[in-house]
C-alpha cells in the first residue's frame, strides 16, 4: 500500500531554504528532486537517453512563495502522464518554439538575479537559461535540496523498510537455487523477477552476481557473467528494488562447497568491520568517521589493498545520494538519515566476501532497515 508523501511541507521548507539562500528561481527537470517536492513521476530508468522533441524543457520552475510550474512537452505527456498532473501545466508541443516558451517563463515575474538547477538537468537547459538571462548567476540547487531530502520522515522510513525487506525475500529465496553449474547470468535474471514478484517496480541499479575464489583470476568491476559456478567459490550479490519511488541495496556472500581457512577469515572480517561502522554511526559523527572504522577492521586483519571502495553511500529517491560514506565526506550524520554499509574484501585469485545493509543513524547507532542474518551461509 502506499503511504502518500507531505509534499505540501516539503514545497514550504524548500520555499523557505530557498529565500535564504537568496535563489529567485529554481528548475527541477523529472527526478527524485522533483518527485520529493510535487510527487512527479519518474519513468523507469532505461541505458543511455530515451530523447523527444523539446526534451530539455520538462521539468517545473519553483519560486519561493508559489506553487510550482510544470512545463510539460507533448513526448513527456502522452506516457508518462496519462491521468496529468494537478497544478499549474504549460504544454509544449512538438511544434512549439520550446526556446521562446521557456524565456517567458524564467521572465514571467522580472528578471531573476539567481537560477538553481538540479542535478539532472539537461546542459540545453542550462545553457537557454544563460542565453535568456545573460546576467543570471546559474547556482546548484543540491546545495538547498539535499539537505532537506537528507533526513527521512516516518513515510520514507517505511518505504524504504519495505523495499530492503523484499531484498531479504528474495535473498531467502535465491540462496537455495546457487549451485554447480547454475550461471551467473541465470541467477541474476531470477533475482530481477523475484524482486518484481515480490512487489518492487524495478530494480534499483543493474544486478551483480559475482563469484571469487582461489585459482580464479575474477575481478570484482565484471558484476555479472554467463560463467558456470564451480565448487570453491564465494558468490556475491549486491540488488535492490523501488517501492514508492525509495530505493533499497543489498548484499550477501554464499559460499559454494566448504570453504577453506582464507574465506572464513575473511567473511569474519567483513562482518566484523559492517559492525564497526554500525557502531560508529552515531548522530554527530562524519561519514567519514565511519568510513574510517569500517575500513580499520580490515587494515588490521592485513586485508586494505582489498578493501577498494567507499563504506557506503546515502540512499532514498535516488540509490546514491550526499553524504557518502567515504574518507573525503566529512558531513555530520543526523537521526534519521539511511545509508549502506557495505564492506568487502575482493582479492582476485584468492577470495572475495562483502555484506551490505541499509541503516538508519538512530541516537543508539545504526539500524538496519534490512533483517536478513548475516551468518556464513555454505550450500
Amino acid at each position: 500500500m502506499t503511504v502518500p508523501m507531505d509534499h505540501a511541507g516539503r514545497r514550504a521548507r524548500f520555499s523557505e531554504a530557498l529565500t535564504a539562500a537568496g535563489i529567485d528561481l529554481a528548475f527541477c527537470p523529472p527526478s527524485g528532486d522533483l518527485e520529493y517536492l510535487t510527487g512527479f513521476p519518474r519513468r523507469m530508468a532505461s541505458f543511455g537517453n530515451n530523447e523527444y522533441a523539446n526534451q530539455w524543457v520538462a521539468g517545473a520552475l519553483f519560486r519561493p512563495g508559489a506553487e510550482p510550474v510544470y512545463v510539460i512537452p507533448q513526448g513527456y505527456a502522452a506516457f508518462n502522464l496519462p491521468g496529468g498532473i494537478d497544478g499549474e501545466v504549460v504544454a509544449v508541443a512538438n511544434t512549439d518554439d520550446a526556446a521562446t516558451v521557456f524565456a517567458g517563463l524564467l521572465r514571467k515575474h522580472g528578471p531573476p538575479r539567481t537560477v538553481a538547477v538540479s542535478a539532472r538537468t539537461f546542459g540545453a537547459t542550462a545553457v537557454r537559461i544563460l542565453e535568456t538571462l545573460p546576467e543570471v548567476r546559474l547556482a546548484d540547487l543540491d546545495t538547498v535540496l539535499n539537505p532537506l531530502r537528507r533526513v527521512k520522515s516516518a513515510e520514507e522510513l517505511h518505504a524504504l523498510e519495505r523495499a530492503s525487506l523484499i531484498c531479504d525475500t528474495v535473498m531467502a529465496e535465491i540462496t537455495p537455487r546457487v549451485a554447480v553449474g547454475v550461471t551467473e547470468l541465470e541467477i541474476a535474471a531470477e533475482i530481477d523477477y523475484l524482486m518484481r514478484e515480490h512487489g518492487g517496480r524495478t530494480s534499483s541499479f543493474d544486478t551483480g552476481v559475482f563469484a571469487m575464489g582461489p585459482r580464479d583470476g575474477r575481478d570484482a568491476s565484471a558484476r555479472v557473467s554467463a560463467n558456470a559456478l564451480v565448487p570453491g567459490l564465494g558468490v556475491s550479490f549486491d540488488f535492490g528494488t523501488v517501492v514508492d519511488g525509495y530505493c533499497s541495496d543489498f548484499g550477501r556472500t554464499v559460499h559454494l562447497g566448504e570453504p577453506g581457512e582464507e574465506y572464513s577469515r575473511v567473511y569474519d572480517v567483513v562482518i566484523a568491520a559492517q559492525a564497526a561502522g554500525m557502531a560508529a554511526a552515531l548522530p554527530g559523527a562524519t561519514a567519514a568517521d565511519v568510513h574510517r572504522a569500517t575500513r580499520q577492521v580490515i587494515v588490521d586483519a592485513g586485508y586494505g589493498d582489498w578493501f577498494r571502495h567507499r563504506t557506503g553511500h546515502c540512499i532514498g529517491l535516488d540509490t546514491h545520494e550526499r553524504p557518502f560514506i567515504s574518507e573525503e565526506d566529512h558531513t555530520v550524520l543526523e537521526e534519521g538519515m539511511t545509508f549502506t554499509i557495505e564492506p568487502s574484501i575482493f582479492w582476485p585469485g584468492h577470495v572475495g566476501a562483502r555484506v551490505e545493509d541499509l541503516f538508519v543513524c538512530t541516537p543508539t547507532g545504526a539500524h538496519s532497515l534490512n533483517r536478513y542474518h548475516r551468518e556464513m551461509v555454505v550450500v
